[in-house]
């Protein structure tokens, strides 16, 4: 019961004393740590890390083909295994349907979506954020 007055006692003394109340100057100096002997911080019991060797990546010189017949008849780059061969392009109508369907150009402009749509509401979504990192990023602090 003493110790705990006492101890409220210097704790009122030190805010007394402090003209700013709320730093981080103090919590800084709180957590400062002293390293010992061996590289490690002390209280941790961890050792010095060693340090692994560095080596330099070297660059694979990856196989392009150049034939233009080849080109146009296969799908280059589509075998992954270590025998085999690249698949071959078949005849447009051996492929479904849809597949000629897919929109493959710019996505189409806001205004001409429905709000109905689900795409309408994910673009503006992503257009909120952009917007909200783009302001956050011109903040000082």
């Amino acid at each position: 019961m003493l110790l705990g007055l006492l101890r409220m006692t210097l704790r009122a003394a030190c805010i007394a004393q402090s003209p700013q109340l709320h730093t981080t100057a103090a919590s800084y100096a709180a957590v400062k740590k002293t390293t010992s002997a061996a590289g490690g911080v002390m209280g941790l019991g961890k050792g010095k890390k060693k340090a692994g060797k560095l080596t330099a990546m070297e660059k694979k010189e990856m196989p392009v083909e150049s034939d233009p017949q080849r080109l146009v008849s296969h799908v280059c780059g589509s075998n992954i295994y270590t025998t085999g061969e690249d698949v071959k392009v078949q005849e447009d109508s051996a492929y479904p349907a849809w597949l000629w369907a897919l929109p493959v150009g710019r996505a189409p402009p806001l205004a001409e979506l429905s709000p109905l749509d689900k795409r309408y509401w994910l673009r503006v979504r992503a257009a909120g954020m952009r917007r909200n990192n783009k302001l956050r990023s011109m903040r000082r602090f």
